[in-house]
């Protein structure tokens, strides 16, 4: 016997893509794969020199909440980067690490929502991170979609007040996966107003934060917009943030909650009896990624530069414009999402995502947003994404 709620879950979308592309053998030609978002840029190597310093932490127990001087790195960060005040206060009860994102997001989930509330809606957006729509399910709660699209500011201004009202939590990913939209101030303010309104918890992903086109300034997050309207206490306001986007550190697992101490403190106990704190020699590892900028502003040049090549090659084949954060391109087919998927294998060996495996037809229309579009992970070389380019103007 197992928990009735697994099979409340869908296949995850990269299973799909599997059994879609099962069977197709591929064009005679160098492999490329823009399907996955998992960053290619080398590892930073003084992160790589910390980690092997700290080999020998593996002799104890790591602790849930970590040690001071990570806490106080991902402190001073936040103060740094979105100017935050009072980062010893920060360190002390409104951080703690978490071992990405990912399982962040989960657990939170599994902390803070209420099955036995009449109320057990968690909105989230769409196309979206699947990861949201689990954990809201796995908690026994009911996902909630709102469709995005470039229009970020828009989309979260179209949630009905009755849906606020009827949520618990709201998933957002600032900058958006995979539409690569930014969330201004402003509507951040107006969400955060709505959450004391309607009694929400905002969960915002902002994995994605420092992957921002230089010439687009660097996105606002939500403990920004919190603390420019004068909520100091970041009530019912919770960040996630991550090394493995920022840093080229997908395989280390790092990344951090902030916000609501309160919350902070629930999700705390929580932790202790889940059991997932953070290793020794990662710790050590991530205090030297968050204390280095050098090799941020470099990870973010390379992509510029492979977003002002693939655009010009795509833009004569199709509508698209390089977003303004993100390693994303989301450009809409003039065909089927799968069937191009497929032929762009078989015809020339390249990997993407259908659009519409990353998003939900929900509602009586049967929309999904994602249908007919393409998400293309600019994470392979600079030479492999224009090969990449080239061959979908090809196959289109």
């Amino acid at each position: 016997m197992t928990n009735p709620e697994l099979d409340l879950l869908q296949p995850y979308p990269f299973e799909k893509l599997r059994k879609l592309l099962d069977g197709i053998s591929p064009a005679d030609l160098p492999a490329v794969s823009l399907s996955i978002g998992e960053p290619k840029h080398p590892a930073p190597q003084f992160v790589l020199d910390a980690m092997q310093a700290a080999a020998r932490t593996v002799e104890k127990y790591p602790t849930t909440r970590g040690i001071d001087e990570l806490r106080q790195s991902i402190a001073d960060w936040l103060c740094q980067r979105y100017g935050l005040t009072g980062a010893d206060a920060l360190a002390e009860h409104h951080v703690l690490p978490v071992n990405g994102t990912r399982e962040g997001l989960y657990a939170i989930a599994q902390c803070v929502l209420d099955r036995t509330q009449k109320n057990r809606q968690v909105l989230m957006p769409n196309p979206f991170y699947q990861i949201y729509e689990g954990a809201a399910l796995l908690a026994g709660c009911t996902p909630e979609f709102y469709a995005i699209d470039e229009n970020a500011d828009a989309n979260l201004d179209a949630i009905s007040d009755a849906q606020f009202a009827a949520c618990q939590m709201i998933y957002l990913c600032t900058p958006g996966n995979p539409t690569g939209a930014v969330v201004s101030e402003a509507a951040l303010q107006r969400l955060i107003g709505k959450a004391q309104e309607h009694d929400f918890i905002i969960i915002s992903d902002e994995c994605y934060s420092e992957i921002y086109r230089e010439a687009s300034g660097p996105p606002c997050g939500l403990l920004q917009a919190a603390s420019a309207m004068g909520l100091e206490d970041y009530k019912r306001c919770l960040v996630f943030h991550s090394l493995s986007k920022r840093s080229n550190l997908p395989g280390l697992r790092s990344g951090f909650v902030a916000g609501d101490a309160t919350l902070i403190k629930r999700f705390v106990e929580y932790r202790t009896y889940q059991g997932c704190s953070m290793s020794g020699f990662v710790q050590a590892a991530s205090i030297a990624a968050w204390g280095d900028e050098s090799h941020v502003v470099a990870n973010r040049t390379a992509y510029d530069e492979k977003y002002e090549a693939v655009i010009d090659i795509l833009s004569p084949a199709l509508t698209i414009s390089i977003p303004p954060a993100g390693f994303y391109l989301w450009p809409e087919l003039p065909v089927d999402d799968q069937q191009f998927t497929q032929r762009l294998l078989a015809e020339f060996n390249v990997r993407a995502v259908p659009g519409s495996y990353l998003a939900r037809a929900p509602g009586r229309d049967n929309y999904n947003p994602g249908a007919n579009h393409l998400r293309l992970a600019l994470v392979a070389p600079l030479d492999d994404c224009i090969t990449a380019a080239q061959r979908i103007v090809q196959c289109l």
